[in-house]
């Protein structure tokens, strides 16, 4: 059974963008579990491009994510940086449809995604409150 992500306030970081952005990903998470219960003809192709449009939406926030932290002068940005590039080389070299069931690919990008918003997330809050508000 694929691994489904509600949104709880509690996963919020007060930062509208930033928050919009985790919901989205948790979205397309959602979106990949209804890829893999539908068993329809489209499902491979519709799992496929909705997990690029994951990773893509994973790219754009870490960007969206890195630009915030250095305005607010984030002291330990190299350990977002570390964070960003080991994601990317595990969604694009190791856990991929090649290696891995579709079923344990949903289910490693909803734990990631919930681990990075509740652990490294909530620590860039402190931060990110210093910011200006839009």
């Amino acid at each position: 059974m694929p691994n489904r992500v509600q949104w709880d306030a509690a996963y919020s970081m007060g930062h509208d963008t930033l928050d919009s952005q985790h919901r989205a990903i948790l979205a397309q998470c959602n979106a990949l579990a209804d890829c893999i219960t539908d068993a329809g003809p489209d499902s491979e192709l519709k799992f496929q491009d909705t997990l690029v449009a994951l990773l893509d939406q994973a790219r754009e926030h870490f960007a969206t994510e890195a630009a915030l932290l250095t305005q607010c002068a984030y002291p330990t940005l190299d350990a977002h940086h570390n964070e960003r590039d080991e994601f990317d080389y595990l969604a694009n070299d190791i856990i991929t449809t090649e290696n891995f069931e579709k079923i344990e690919l949903q289910r490693f990008l909803a734990l990631w995604w919930v681990g990075h918003i509740v652990g490294s997330g909530k620590q860039y809050r402190a931060f990110l409150d210093k910011l200006p508000k839009a």
